[in-house]
């Protein structure tokens, strides 16, 4: 069991117990990283992009990053454990073509940590307030595992607001039984996250990705780093919430009510979706549910790419999700 919960409290992702893929190559691979200097708190993370803040009526500090000049807005919504700076080779590329938005959730990244329910519908909200802060009238929104099921709960709850959607390796596809569920809130602990082994978040990284890039290496520094934060705890506490509200709140039978164009976007190799350890199969199979449910939608599968596909296949997502917005 032990095995078990160090799996699942890592990054960025969705309610899975992944096996490590023996197709992985990464040099850092199980290096100690003993030279690595700690956070005194998550904003002295280096991000690619300028940070802005904003303070919502509601109360959380929003970071974000605003790159990109157009009357076409993105904005991008990163996954469980993760950060917007995961979207970079996404909006390196699409800012010359569309404004390219990219926030941390409220208990991630540079945002503020103020401990709130972590339910969908509270980020979906946190969501809209932000963007009419901003003064932005309609909006693509773009999500990325969790943030995949945040952006369906925004288009279902503000149509007036999301004028389209794009899935990558959105959470919400699979069904899970309430043992299941309980499973997963049962073996989610505070103490879990925090004390999750240098090792293990090389390893639980590397299974995000069919071939880690170098260049995704930041992705585990930054993660080793910030175990030393002052503010790490409450980061710890947000990936928690986040998991309960993934589970108490699906949004699988609610996907035939969402009307927005959507994009899916699958690795074909995902080793997180399906979950491994409870429902083995394929891809492409939960894929075509989600397909299949939400009418007005598209599917894009990408070779030789696992779960943190945008970042992976950088190119070929881009390309799609022009080919999309166009």
């Amino acid at each position: 069991m032990k095995i078990l919960k160090n799996i699942l409290l890592i990054t960025a992702l969705i309610l899975a117990i992944p096996h490590f893929a023996k197709s992985q190559k990464t040099k850092s691979f199980l290096t100690p990283y003993s030279n690595l200097k700690p956070l005194a708190n998550m904003d002295e993370m280096e991000y690619p992009f300028q940070v802005r803040k904003i303070t919502l009526d509601s109360g959380p500090e929003i970071a974000f990053v605003d790159e990109g000049e157009s009357e076409n807005v993105i904005i991008f919504i990163h996954g469980l454990g993760s950060y917007l700076p995961a979207w970079k080779k996404n909006i390196e590329e699409l800012k010359s073509d569309f404004r390219c938005i990219a926030i941390d959730l409220p208990g991630y990244g540079k945002s503020s940590k103020q401990p709130h329910s972590g339910k969908m519908t509270y980020y979906a909200s946190v969501v809209k307030e932000f963007a009419e802060k901003l003064g932005l009238k309609q909006v693509t929104l773009a999500g990325h595992s969790m943030g995949g099921q945040i952006s369906m709960i925004a288009a279902l709850n503000y149509p007036e607001l999301v004028k389209s959607i794009i899935l990558v390796a959105p959470a919400g596809f699979e069904k899970f039984t309430e043992g299941q569920k309980q499973w997963f809130r049962n073996v989610m602990t505070l103490d879990g996250v925090k004390n999750t082994l240098a090792e293990d978040i090389q390893t639980n990284l590397a299974v995000n990705f069919y071939n880690m890039p170098d260049d995704a290496e930041f992705m585990i520094t930054d993660r080793i780093a910030m175990r030393k934060a002052d503010d790490f705890e409450h980061y710890c506490y947000a990936v928690v919430q986040s998991v309960n509200g993934m589970v108490d709140e699906p949004v699988l039978e609610l996907l035939p009510k969402i009307k927005q164009p959507t994009l899916i976007i699958f690795g074909e190799n995902d080793n997180l979706i399906p979950n491994r350890f409870l429902n083995p199969g394929r891809t492409k199979k939960i894929a075509d549910i989600g397909k299949s449910k939400i009418p007005d939608s598209q599917l894009f599968m990408v070779k030789k790419a696992g779960h943190f596909v945008h970042f992976e296949k950088a190119l070929e997502v881009n390309m799609a999700i022009k080919e999309f917005l166009r």
